[in-house]
């Protein structure tokens, strides 16, 4: 279950990736783009979800997604196997 604000719509999602299709800019410190947020929803698998400000380590499963604040400098890191993706959100009476 996320906790993403209430009024966001989906805007984009991301193909399913494993360990071995993931882009690699995923694993270094990247950011969301300003006022979207990012849900990483794993399908099978473990994925280690970092963020860097603040400083924080969560694990992805499949009872647990992670949400990315828009802007939220993060890495992940696969724990195996894994396929997941990544769902993008934004309030529609926003400027884009």
């Amino acid at each position: 279950m996320t906790m993403l604000p209430a009024g966001l719509t989906v805007v984009r999602r991301t193909p399913v990736f494993d360990e071995q299709t993931m882009p690699p800019g995923l694993r270094r410190n990247h950011r969301t783009a300003a006022g979207v947020w990012g849900v990483i929803r794993v399908i099978e698998g473990r994925l280690l979800f970092r963020t860097i400000e603040p400083s924080a380590k969560q694990i992805i499963d499949l009872e647990h997604c992670a949400e990315v604040r828009p802007g939220q400098l993060h890495e992940i890191e696969p724990l195996g196997p894994v396929r997941f993706f990544v769902e993008f959100y934004r309030d529609p009476a926003a400027q884009p």
